[in-house]
């Protein structure tokens, strides 16, 4: 029997807020524990919440981004649940009237545009942070309140490239639309997986399981792949998938139960008494909505029609927001696309994943980049000599291009006396890809041209020396 996957995906997503959901207190990554702290975001007796405008705002702007319809009128819900890391026994959330309704994220999944369907977004307050060590639990508040919203789909991803797919999409739209710097490994984006099988045919949807707080793409594939797998083989012997919650052991690669699913009713959700519902206004919307940044897929498409680039190119560049606008910002200053995109694309990623983006990018800045750019687009310099001189920009932290360039000797050289010298060496030292060239093997001049280039350590103008050699070659 044959069977098909159906997944969703519920992705929590920290909004770039300065202050937490309901409180004055500030949210800062890697802060002494339990030091951004209040009576409200520790849930004492009596502490009154109040509404973080600025999150609403980021919320709504999100929902604009995805297609969303913004409901006029929103309230809030207390999800009731006993755990260490809500020390109120509740979240303050949304349950039947969130801020956010419908929309829906278009990617390309392996070649193929397919569309997810979002059912909505709402806006709720962190959970604490907790680390289990040794012999003992350990709950760090600071991040207890912090704004959060959560995206749902709708349950209409059928493999884990389908979620691969969205996911990523989700987290650079957040990022470009300045909702998120999304960064996973501070606990910024992070999902709950949900997975069921059912044999191909069958109108109702298999048991959902939830696979929670997945923080990194590569364990939500493999954690999808491993239980679409599992549920297969429980249904092949036989058995029933149960509806549950599990976990992923990411060094076994297996997910493992954690506990019987709750349904919506086991939270036992309630209006939250000491807040006011929410009421937005038409005006306000469309004020948002002409606030909203270029998104990638538009960016790719002003890469790709109006810089001329290819469409490889701009996928890579817009794959990071930081690229992207280094990139625009270099364009400024130096009108010369496919170079700067040739720049970034090789020297700059291995500069980068050696030395990191920060390091790189406060050093070659668009203003110093540029003038790089412009001494190999003006032929000063050849692409081997763009790279070196990179190196000793960054090793200095800084410089001038020109005079580096003429103190190091590193310009190109274009003169016809000396290319005829290096040509002729070539031609007379290597007999046999002279005879294999005149015997009609034009590829054989690329080991007359390397040798020309090592000849002159690089410094050949390598336009000049094919035409050098094709003139002597072919009179």
């Amino acid at each position: 029997m044959k069977y098909e996957a159906t997944i969703g995906l519920e992705t929590h997503v920290m909004q770039k807020t300065n202050t937490k959901m309901f409180c004055s207190c500030k949210y800062e990554y890697g802060a002494e524990p339990n030091t951004h702290v209040c009576p409200v975001c520790l849930g004492y007796p009596g502490a009154l919440p109040v509404l973080n405008e600025k999150a609403i705002e980021l919320c709504c702007k999100a929902g604009l981004l995805l297609g969303c319809e913004i409901n006029p009128y929103s309230k809030w819900d207390r999800k009731n649940y006993f755990y260490p890391d809500m020390s109120k026994n509740y979240q303050i959330s949304q349950y039947d009237q969130p801020l956010c309704l419908g929309g829906s994220l278009t990617v390309e999944v392996e070649g193929e545009m397919k569309t997810f369907s979002i059912e909505r977004i709402h806006q709720e307050e962190n959970a604490a942070k907790n680390t289990h060590a040794a012999g003992a639990s350990l709950v760090d508040y600071n991040r207890a309140g912090t704004a959060l919203m959560e995206i749902v789909s709708d349950p209409c991803m059928h493999s884990a490239a389908d979620a691969l797919a969205y996911m990523t999409a989700l987290k650079q739209i957040m990022q470009y639309g300045g909702i998120s710097d999304c960064d996973q490994e501070k606990g910024q984006m992070r999902s709950d997986v949900n997975v069921s099988v059912r044999p191909i045919g069958q109108k109702e949807l298999g048991a959902k399981v939830e696979i929670k707080n997945m923080n990194s793409f590569a364990f939500i594939q493999q954690a999808i792949e491993y239980e679409i797998g599992r549920q297969i083989d429980v249904l092949e012997r036989g058995g029933k998938v149960d509806q549950e919650t599990r976990g992923f052991d990411p060094d076994r690669g297996e997910t493992f139960i954690q506990r019987t699913k709750e349904d919506a009713h086991d939270y036992r959700y309630f209006p939250e008494p000491d807040l006011m519902p929410v009421k937005i206004a038409a005006e306000q919307v469309e004020q948002w909505r002409a606030e909203l940044p270029e998104l990638p897929a538009q960016r790719r498409a002003r890469y790709v029609f109006e810089l001329g680039l290819p469409e490889y190119d701009a996928g890579v560049l817009t794959a990071d927001k930081t690229i992207s606008d280094w990139f625009d910002e270099t364009v400024l200053k130096s009108n010369n696309p496919k170079l700067i995109s040739n720049m970034i694309m090789g020297k700059g990623m291995a500069c980068i994943n050696e030395i990191g983006s920060e390091k790189y990018f406060s050093t070659m800045t668009p203003t110093l980049s540029g003038e790089v750019v412009d001494l190999v687009a003006n032929k000063t310099i050849s692409n081997s000599a763009m790279n070196e001189l990179i190196d000793i920009l960054i090793e200095k932290k800084g410089g001038d291009p020109k005079r580096i360039v003429e103190e190091k000797g590193m310009a190109q050289v274009s003169d016809d006396s000396a290319l005829e010298g290096w040509a002729d060496e070539a031609i007379a030292n290597n007999p046999k890809a002279v005879e294999e060239y005149k015997g009609g093997k034009p590829a054989a001049i690329n080991s007359l041209m390397g040798q020309v280039m090592k000849a002159s350590r690089g410094k050949a103008n390598p336009g000049a020396v094919m035409q050098m050699l094709k003139k002597k070659l072919d009179g």
